[in-house]
């Protein structure tokens, strides 16, 4: 199975950039690579990106944190375009599973992407309130998970086991550390990964035999040595 590269990013001229790529199906965003990509008004901003991305998946997320907000943020980012996922957190900031959000959106036939998934029990919640028609994308914060020690790889693989009776259902890694986490999803079977930036360029780079490393590292190391006039 081919999983899809999304990449994950606010930043308008990156996007431009990466909108050319063959390699790159999508685009997901979130409040903090918004706000770190200086978006002032979320609506205008929102946009703007649209207009960049055509016809690619683009992921807006709510920032509301209660029910009945998140549902009518759900609504209004959903119009702003056909090709428009909207992002809803699984549970709130109080740890409330926003079930009756996914619920309400989903039956409305909004496309979703459920992000900041961690586990298989939280997959399965999600998949006992959704419809088997309209998308929906669950995006598991693998490299997170990683960074406390804790190995995402099992939940991945129930996940996916899970979503298998769902036809409109994808399973993507989100929060990648590494390329190699591409090579990782690939064999797992996850339908998306969306990578930031600087690892999608890594990617591009792949097929190098370790001989080539060996001797790039080698090289790498004998330039600085000889810029520094080192001396023993």
């Amino acid at each position: 199975m081919d999983t899809k590269i999304f990449c994950d990013i606010a930043d308008l001229s990156s996007i431009k950039k990466f909108n050319k790529f063959k390699v790159v199906k999508g685009f997901t965003t979130n409040p903090s690579l918004m706000r770190k990509a200086g978006a002032k008004d979320y609506k205008s901003y929102s946009k703007k990106i649209l207009n960049i991305c055509g016809n690619k998946p683009i992921s807006l997320e709510v920032f509301a944190d209660d029910e009945n907000s998140m549902i009518e943020q759900g609504n209004q980012i959903n119009s702003w375009g056909k090709n428009v996922y909207v992002k809803v957190p699984v549970v709130n900031s109080k740890n409330k599973f926003t079930g009756n959000v996914i619920k309400e959106l989903n039956n409305s036939n909004i496309k979703l992407n459920i992000t900041a998934v961690y586990t298989a029990k939280q997959t399965e919640k999600i998949l006992k309130v959704i419809n088997k028609k309209t998308k929906v994308i669950i995006s598991i914060f693998a490299g997170r998970a990683g960074d406390t020690g804790k190995d995402p790889v099992p939940e991945f693989v129930k996940s996916i086991k899970l979503a298998k009776k769902f036809k409109n259902v994808e399973i993507l890694w989100a929060s990648v550390r590494e390329p190699y986490n591409y090579l990782q999803a690939k064999q797992l079977g996850c339908h998306i990964i969306t990578i930031p930036p600087s690892i999608i360029e890594k990617i591009q780079k792949f097929g190098k035999s370790f001989n080539q490393l060996t001797q790039e590292t080698v090289k790498a190391f004998l330039v600085d040595s000889k810029k520094s006039n080192f001396r023993i």
